[in-house]
């Protein structure tokens, strides 16, 4: 973690840094002040008011005011942390009373809880779902929505020789890779893949001479390249070969050592870096990012260290700029902001090239590292690294069925939306269940990580960020109020800025895993108002829907019996299936002041898509 020393009197933020002091990244916070809670139907929502400095929060529950306080789980995920308030409780009993507290969460984990707890007691569904309205004003000058989903994706592995891995039934997995690769590139815009792999035997290898030779790896990326996809160059766990215990392998067969040479670590990064120049031409290559991996973290190195890690970036960084200064180059953090604080300074304190900083998050919203960046940029006088999330999945473990279902739609959702507050990218994890690491598929739906499935059927959360990628417009603003407003229920909204077109995504989920089959009592009916329009023009309207029963490919399997694989006659109708309707509704005519209001139902979880377009 960044040293912290004790903040000014008065000063609760980061402080410069100068000489060989220590770079601050997050100083110990204090806890969150106006904790507040409030009953909802099947849920607590809290509240409180944010702390300068926090990259997220935790919350902690219990059945008594004096404890003990657990934090909440919301299950299969990385860190018990959110980015933000306000939060809903989804894991109670309607009736049950409960007490909660919160803590700031820093690169050095939970500081202290509120001192005094609040109460909440979640009510029961009545008769109807509970209300939210979404309130958009079209009207207002639109910004443009930054594409961070769009960036990049995860692919899970570099493409393999054609064949060389034997999909379900014979099928050829690197040709639906491929393909999948293409989906994503087409459906959702993406233009950069993230792959393991590149320093795997198949792709580099060292000749008798000593030299590189990078054959394997270039047949690989001209694939990726072919389908108008950029790589991210991963440097990551280093090569067998230069491993000081060969032997030791984790992941895709990568080294799990300390290296045995550094020099001769830092030659292979700069005579790739030449290589690839070369072969592409040094203006493509300086657009592309090189991320050095720190997977396996330093506790999963049997004879490595975490200022071994550090130090492996900075030969890696060194050797890339000292082929062309114009490359960006980063580090990728092991977990959910882990050791992004010491190795900001790590390159502080070596002065160490670094314009990005990466991370993963599994099963939650990503947390803000922002105060981490900007620190390490006072203290340096640097541009402030971005901050890319390279891996974000649904949950953390692997084959868990809330991959597959429409749970997954909001909470992609969900993280996009924290990412656009406090990220440059935010990267689905992966693109398909073709997975080197975990093997062949074993079932169609068996909770793999893909947004497709193998044969390259449409999941629900791919269904989402389709959605998303189809609003048009800049954004403008969109605010939920009612029963789990901005935390259960969420929106995005944009229009053309003339009154012509609206478009208004609106969803409902949880991050409580325990309810990813879904629950009547958070079920919503959604009142969205739209106003800045043309006055008393006609809108056209038109509704798409994400849910169990719209757009979600297993519930159609399941309705067909189910089982692991389908036959050619299943296979066909999957296929005919795999749509995401547009729904026409009845036109609708604005009031004299400009507003337009519809009513929506929005099970959880689900996502609702409304376009309104003037006649």
């Amino acid at each position: 973690m960044i040293t912290t020393p004790t903040a000014p009197a008065g000063g609760t933020g980061p402080v410069g840094c100068s000489g060989d002091r220590p770079l601050t990244g997050t100083l110990a916070l204090p806890a969150p002040t106006g904790l507040r809670s409030q009953d909802g139907t099947g849920h607590v929502l809290l509240d409180w008011d944010p702390v300068d400095g926090a990259l997220g929060y935790v919350v902690q529950r219990s059945d008594s005011a004096d404890g003990p306080f657990v934090p909440l789980d919301h299950g299969e995920g990385d860190v018990p942390a959110v980015p933000r308030p306000p939060y809903a409780d989804t894991r109670v009993e309607a009736g049950r009373g409960y007490w909660y507290k919160v803590a700031s969460w820093t690169d050095a984990g939970p500081g202290p809880l509120t001192p005094g707890p609040v109460r909440g007691c979640a009510r029961a569904r009545g008769i109807d779902p509970a209300a939210v309205a979404v309130r958009v004003d079209a009207g207002a000058a639109p910004v443009p929505l930054r594409g961070v989903w769009k960036r990049t994706i995860g692919s899970a592995h570099l493409p393999l020789p054609p064949g060389a891995e034997p999909g379900p039934g014979g099928a050829d997995a690197d040709a639906e890779h491929a393909e999948a690769v293409r989906i994503v590139l087409g459906g959702i815009g993406i233009r950069t893949v993230r792959a393991h792999g590149t320093f795997l035997p198949e792709r580099v290898t060292v000749r008798p001479d000593g030299t590189f030779d990078f054959t394997g790896l270039d047949a690989a990326l001209d694939r990726l390249l072919a389908a108008g996809l950029e790589p991210v160059v991963e440097l990551s766990f280093p090569p067998t070969g230069l491993a000081a215990d060969p032997r030791d392998t984790v992941l895709t067969r990568g080294g799990g050592s300390a290296l045995r040479d550094p020099g001769r670590y830092g030659e292979l990064c700069r005579e790739l870096t030449l290589h690839l120049c070369e072969r592409h031409g040094a203006d493509e290559v300086a657009g592309w990012l090189f991320e050095v991996g720190s997977e396996p973290a330093p506790e999963a190195l049997r004879t490595g260290t975490q200022d071994a890690c550090h130090r492996r970036y900075g030969t890696a960084a060194r050797a890339v700029k000292s082929v062309d200064d114009r490359i960006r180059v980063g580090w990728r953090s092991p977990g959910a902001a882990a050791q992004v604080g010491a190795l900001l300074e790590f390159c502080r304190r070596e002065d160490v090239p670094i314009d990005f900083v990466s991370a993963r998050t599994r099963g939650d919203a990503p947390l803000d590292l922002r105060p981490l960046t900007r620190s390490f940029a006072r203290a340096t006088g640097r541009p402030e690294p971005e901050v890319l999330w390279t891996e974000r999945g649904v949950t953390a473990s692997r084959f868990h069925p809330a991959d597959d279902s429409a749970f997954a739609a909001p909470s992609v959702l969900r993280a996009v939306k924290s990412a656009l507050a406090s990220a440059d990218a935010l990267a689905s994890w992966v693109a398909t269940d073709h997975m080197a690491r975990t093997g062949p598929p074993p079932a169609l739906f068996h909770g793999g990580s893909g947004l497709l499935t193998a044969g390259n059927l449409r999941k629900p959360r791919y269904w989402a960020l389709r959605l998303l990628s189809g609003l048009t417009g800049g954004r403008v603003p969109a605010r939920v109020t009612g029963d789990g407003a901005e935390a259960l229920v969420e929106s995005l909204a944009t229009a053309a800025g003339d009154g012509t077109r609206a478009d208004v995504l609106v969803w409902n989920g949880t991050p409580d895993r325990t309810r990813a089959a879904g629950a009547a009592a958070l079920d919503r009916a959604a009142l969205v108002e739209v106003r800045g329009l043309t006055p008393d023009a006609v809108y056209d309207v038109t509704l798409w829907r994400v849910d169990e029963g719209h757009a979600d490919i297993r519930t159609v399997w399941e309705a067909m019996g189910g089982g692991d694989w389908p036959d050619a006659e299943q296979w066909a109708r999957l296929r005919a299936a795999d749509v995401l309707p547009a729904e026409p509704l009845p036109e609708v005519a604005a009031n004299p002041d400009g507003t337009v209001s519809l009513s929506v139902d929005l099970p959880m979880p689900g996502v609702r898509s409304l376009r309104l377009t003037r006649a």
